[in-house]
């Protein structure tokens, strides 16, 4: 980055401080029109890092992005596409325009059944409304693709403080989305004026914070992504995207091709050779085999707290790809969990205990996790 990039960037930060410490938003607007015509979308993401590593709380930044993007968006939003067709980041901004659709029809829909007297007079509108419901459980998918593909590739790449920034914003899309199944699947159980003022309170806070998360990642973190990672990396990102799959409302995505035009991904080399144990000996791809049939999830995380394996079950509870390989497992979690990983992996270096474990509620399911230390014949500590 030349001198003058720099100083602008330095300009940046500063004015992002000054709506820290209260400043109008719109008297920093002025400011920022200058400021922004040679700043890049990966500037400001590597501002809000720098802002986050010197000590502002990850929290504070998200509030702050929300200012930041009114501030901003006369200068951000250009509109158009950012990739060409089937690629990964076109295939993304694609699904943000389906999922804004959804939400204005959710808001239509509520509209038009609180003008009704009971539902008795809205018997199309209610089906309606449950494929909209139907439409939003589908879009999880959409979040899994980025936090276990895109944003571990942005990690490595050194941009780790924007996507974590996303990840919390998920988190907060998901809460909204509980909000609205569970309205619509109790709302015969509810008084039918409590019904309609909950179902049109919840379509507007889904509305605002879709439209608000999606423009951030169209006008930043997008383009971030486009920049930092280079193009060849992208294939292997369209590879992993198939691997998870897709909703059911993608469009355009045609999984019976090999993505981008590239050949699929060698198998590993280390299928040749064989592992001597103490109790006997295995094949590279015996051991891989057996990891893989066992009817658990299993993943290693090394001494440094690196994620270093995944076993590949046929019937996986949590989404794994290859994309976490060498990332910080800490980054590999939602925010509002990294603490309860940190205090486990701290007990299992320091000798406090060796095993941790809990349930948890997922899907409707109750799934049992159980986290391992993993110590050599001398008691050394070798992973998780």
């Amino acid at each position: 980055m030349s001198d003058g990039a720099g100083d602008k960037r330095r300009e940046l930060k500063k004015l992002f401080q000054s709506l820290d410490q209260g400043d109008n938003p719109e008297e920093v607007k002025n400011k920022f029109k200058d400021v922004i015509r040679d700043v890049s979308p990966t500037d400001i993401a590597l501002v809000e890092q720098e802002l986050i590593s010197e000590g502002m709380d990850r929290e504070k930044i998200q509030e702050l992005c929300d200012v930041h993007m009114a501030v901003l968006q006369e200068a951000l939003n250009k509109g158009g596409t950012l990739a060409p067709p089937e690629h990964p980041i076109n295939i993304l901004m694609e699904e943000h325009k389906l999922m804004l659709q959804f939400a204005a029809a959710l808001n239509t829909a509520a509209k038009k059944i609180k003008q009704a007297k009971n539902f008795d007079f809205i018997r199309d509108v209610m089906e309606q409304l449950e494929h909209i419901v139907e439409h939003f459980r589908e879009s999880e998918s959409h979040y899994i693709r980025e936090e276990n593909v895109l944003f571990p590739f942005l990690e490595k790449h050194g941009v780790t403080q924007p996507p974590a920034i996303m990840w919390m914003e998920h988190d907060k899309i998901r809460e909204i989305k509980k909000r609205l199944y569970s309205v619509v699947a109790i709302c015969h159980d509810m008084a039918f004026s409590d019904f309609t003022g909950q179902l049109e309170e919840v379509g507007l806070s889904l509305s605002e914070m879709l439209n608000s998360h999606f423009s951030k990642e169209n006008n930043i973190l997008f383009p971030t992504a486009l920049e930092v990672i280079p193009e060849a990396e992208f294939s292997e990102i369209r590879r992993q995207f198939d691997d998870l799959g897709y909703c059911y409302f993608t469009p355009g995505v045609d999984i019976s091709r090999e993505p981008l035009n590239e050949k699929a991904a060698s198998p590993a080399s280390a299928h040749a050779g064989t592992v001597s144990f103490e109790t006997g000996s295995l094949a590279a791809h015996e051991i891989e085999a057996i990891f893989n049939n066992l009817p658990v999830d299993i993943t290693f995380v090394d001494k440094d707290d690196t994620v270093r394996y995944f076993s590949q079950s046929a019937e996986r509870i949590f989404p794994r790809t290859k994309a976490v390989i060498g990332l910080n497992v800490q980054n590999c979690h939602p925010q509002k969990s990294v603490h309860v990983v940190n205090q486990i992996l701290d007990d299992f270096r320091c000798g406090s205990r060796s095993m941790a474990l809990f349930w948890i509620n997922l899907k409707g399911q109750l799934i049992y996790i159980r986290y391992f230390a993993i110590r050599d014949g001398k008691g050394d500590y070798l992973g998780c």
